[in-house]
C-alpha cells in the first residue's frame, strides 16, 4: 500500500480551552482500514483517551500506554564518525536513560556500524544494558547500516516483547551500507507495532529527512541535538514524552479519498485533527494489474477472451475423458468374466503404472553405481520390501513434504532446509536401525542353530535335514534365511554358493567362519557334527567376550552421551526460562562463532571417545 507523508495527511487543530495540553500526532493509514495515531498529553494519563471520528465513537478502539510497562530497544550508532567524545557521550546518556527507567520496562541494546549487531536481549534489570553500552567500541570498518539496525530492533520486538514497543535510534549521519531500505525499516516497525524515536546529532553528514519520515510513519517523534553533550536532556525529554503518550488504533469507516475529523478527549484537555484517507488504498489497489500479464488482458475484452479460453480448455478436457472412457470398453467387456481380485489388481496396476515407469527410469539411470548396490544390500539385510528406486523416491517425498509443510506455516529458509535434510534422512535412519537390530538378533541365534544342526547330524540326519529342523523349530531371522537357502538349493543352486550368499546377506562374520569351516571339512573330510559343535562354542565365547567389553566400556559411552547432550539441554532450558540471556548467542556474529566453535569441539570429542570405547574382536 502507498503511504502518504504526515504533512499531506494531517492538519492539526488544538482545542482553545486546552491549547498545548493534548496533541494528536503521527497519524498512519498504511494498514487501512486500520488507523494508528499517538496522543501526547501535558501530564500522564491513567485512562485511555476517548476518540471520535466525525463525531461518532471510533470503532474497535485499542490503546497502549507507553508510560506503563514497555519494551524499549536502544539503537546506538558506533560508526567511525562517532569516534571520541561523541560515542562516550552517547553511551553515557544511554546509561542514564537505562538507570532512570521504571521497574516494569524492559531494555535491549542494538549497535550498528557497517552492519547491525544485537548486543542484549530484553531485560528488566539495568545491569545488562549498562554493561553492553559500556562495552561498545567504534567500528573499525567504514559504513553506517542504519536501516538494518531498525530492522534488527523491530525483529527483536516482534518476538513477543511485552507492553508497548519503542525503538530509540541515535545517529550522527545517514545510511550508507544497509541491505534494507527506508521502506523496509518502516515495514518492519509496522509489523512489530513499534514506534521509532530518532535522535540525530547535528553534523556535516547529518540528513534529517529520512529520520523525520521514519518517525512520522511509525507513530514516533523526531529529536535533534546540537552536539553529543546535549544527549542527556534529549533522552530525558523522550522518557518524559513516553510517560505522557498513548498509542491508539481503530478501524475507520471512511473510504479512500474521504476526509474525516478526529477528536480526542482527556482529563488534560481535548484535541482535534483532520485526516485525509489517501486514494488508492484498500482492495481496489490490490486489484491493480501486475506485470505478470499484459495490461490489455485486464480490460473487458481481455476478460472475455480469457473466459472463452478457459471454456475451450474445459471442453477439451471433457472430450479427452470421454475418449478415455470409450477406449476402456475392452476392460468393461472382460470385467464380468474375471474375479474381483483380478479386477482390483488391474485397477491397481493402472494406478501404479506411472510410478513403475518412474522407478524403472531411476534404476536405469543409477543402477550401475556402486552406492546403488550398497543400498540394495542394505534394504535386503533390513528385510524391507522396497526396491532402491522406491526407497529413494520415498525419502525425497518425505523430505519435500515436510519442507513444504513448514514453508506453508511460514518458517525461515534455514528451518525449511533443515526439515528437508531431516525428512530425507529419516527413512535411511529407520532402515539402518532395522539392519542393526536384525544382525544382532541373528548373531544371538547363531550358536543355538549351529548346535541344533550338530545334534541333528549326530542323530544320523543329513545336513539339509538339520537346516530344515532349524527352519521348522527356530525363529526369524535365522529360520527365514535358512529357508531361503533351502529354496535356492531346491531350484538347483549349489549349497556352498547359497550359504556364502547368506553370509554376505546377513553380514555376520561368525557365520562366515562357520561356512568356511564347513567348506574345508567337505574337502578334507571329518566329523561335521563335531565341527559344528566346535564352531558354536567358539562363536559363543566370542559373543561373551564382546559383551564383557561392552560392559567395561559402558561408563565411557554413558559419559559421551552426557557430555554431548548436556550442552543442548542447558541451552534449551536457559532459552525457555530467560530468552534475553541467550539472545546475544543466537543473534550476534560473535555468538554464531561461539556456537560453531562449540559444535566443532563437541564433534572432535565425540570421535575421540568413540575411538576409545569401540572394540572389534
Amino acid at each position: 500500500m502507498r503511504r502518504l507523508s504526515l504533512a499531506a495527511l494531517v492538519a492539526l487543530a488544538l482545542a482553545a480551552p486546552a491549547a498545548g495540553a493534548v496533541q494528536i500526532s503521527s497519524l498512519d493509514t498504511s494498514a487501512y482500514p486500520q488507523v494508528r495515531l499517538s496522543v501526547v498529553a501535558s501530564e500522564p494519563l491513567g485512562a485511555m483517551p476517548a476518540l471520535t471520528e466525525n463525531g461518532l465513537p471510533a470503532v474497535a478502539l485499542t490503546g497502549i500506554n507507553l508510560g506503563r510497562g514497555k519494551s524499549v530497544v536502544l539503537v546506538l550508532d558506533r560508526s567511525r564518525s562517532m569516534a571520541g567524545d561523541s560515542l562516550r557521550n552517547a553511551t553515557s546518556a544511554g546509561q542514564t536513560f537505562v538507570d532512570g527507567k521504571s521497574a516494569a520496562d524492559s531494555i535491549a541494546v542494538v549497535a550498528f556500524g557497517h552492519r547491525a549487531a544485537t548486543l542484549t536481549g530484553f531485560s528488566s534489570t539495568a545491569g545488562d544494558a549498562d554493561s553492553a553500552l559500556s562495552g561498545i567500541q567504534v567500528d573499525s570498518v567504514n559504513g553506517t547500516a542504519l536501516y538494518d539496525a531498525v530492522v534488527s530492533a523491530a525483529d527483536l520486538l516482534g518476538r513477543g516483547a511485552p507492553g508497548g514497543r519503542v525503538i530509540i535510534l541515535l545517529t550522527d549521519g545517514h545510511d550508507v551500507s544497509s541491505s534494507a531500505t527506508l521502506a523496509d525499516a518502516v515495514a518492519a516497525a509496522h509489523a512489530a507495532h513499534a514506534a521509532v524515536y530518532p535522535v540525530a546529532i547535528a553534523s556535516r553528514d547529518f540528513d534529517p529527512a529520512p529520520l523525520q519520515q521514519l518517525a512520522q510513519q511509525t507513530n514516533g517523534t523526531y529529536h535533534v541535538a546540537s552536539s553529543s553533550a546535549g544527549l542527556r536532556s534529549v533522552y530525558a525529554s523522550i522518557a518524559a514524552e513516553l510517560g505522557r503518550t498513548w498509542q491508539l488504533g481503530y478501524v475507520t469507516a471512511a473510504r479512500p479519498g474521504d476526509h474525516v475529523e478526529l477528536r480526542t478527549s482527556t482529563p488534560a484537555g481535548t484535541a482535534r485533527a483532520a485526516l485525509a484517507i489517501p486514494a488508492g488504498l484498500g482492495p481496489a489497489a490490490a486489484a491493480k494489474p501486475t506485470s505478470l500479464l499484459p495490461s490489455p488482458l485486464y480490460s473487458t475484452a481481455g476478460t472475455i477472451g480469457i473466459a472463452l479460453l478457459v471454456g475451450l480448455l474445459v471442453l477439451a478436457a471433457g472430450l479427452f475423458v470421454m475418449v478415455g472412457a470409450r477406449g476402456s470398453w475392452v476392460k468393461a467387456r472382460l470385467a464380468p468374466h474375471i474375479g474381483e481380485r483380478e479386477r482390483r489388481l488391474m485397477r491397481r496396476k493402472d494406478r501404479l503404472s506411472l510410478l513403475a515407469s518412474l522407478y524403472r527410469a531411476t534404476e536405469a539411470t543409477f543402477g550401475t553405481w556402486r552406492r546403488w548396490a550398497s543400498l540394495e544390500r542394505m534394504l535386503e539385510r533390513a528385510d524391507v520390501p522396497l526396491s532402491p528406486a522406491e526407497f529413494i523416491w520415498a525419502s525425497l517425498g518425505l523430505g519435500f513434504g515436510l519442507g513444504m509443510l513448514l514453508a506453508v506455516v511460514g518458517m525461515s529458509p534455514l528451518v525449511i532446509l533443515i526439515a528437508l535434510l531431516v525428512g530425507g534422512a529419516v527413512p535411511y535412519s529407520v532402515v539402518s536401525f532395522r539392519v542393526r537390530r536384525r544382525a544382532r538378533a541373528f548373531e544371538d541365534q547363531l550358536p543355538e542353530f549351529l548346535t541344533t544342526i550338530a545334534a541333528t547330524l549326530k542323530a544320523g540326519h543329513s545336513f539339509k535335514q538339520g537346516m530344515q529342523a532349524v527352519v521348522d523349530e527356530g525363529h526369524p531371522p535365522a529360520s527365514e534365511e535358512l529357508k531361503r537357502v533351502l529354496t535356492e538349493t531346491g531350484l538347483g543352486r549349489p549349497m556352498d554358493d547359497a550359504l556364502n550368499e547368506m553370509a554376505v546377506r546377513t553380514g555376520s562374520d561368525n557365520f562366515g567362519f562357520a561356512i568356511t569351516a564347513v567348506t574345508i571339512q567337505r574337502q578334507v573330510g571329518g566329523s561335521l557334527a563335531g565341527l559344528f559343535e566346535m564352531v558354536a562354542d567358539t562363536v559363543r565365547q566370542r559373543q561373551q567376550f564382546a559383551r564383557k567389553i561392552r560392559g567395561l566400556t559402558a561408563m565411557g559411552r554413558m559419559s559421551a552421551y552426557v557430555l554431548i547432550g548436556l550442552p543442548f539441554f542447558i541451552a534449551l532450558a536457559i532459552t525457555v526460562m530467560n530468552p534475553g540471556y541467550m539472545s546475544p548467542l543466537y543473534h550476534t556474529s560473535a555468538g554464531h562463532m561461539l556456537i560453531a566453535l562449540g559444535l566443532s569441539m563437541m564433534a572432535v570429542g565425540s570421535l575421540i571417545i568413540h575411538k576409545i570405547v569401540s572394540f572389534k574382536g
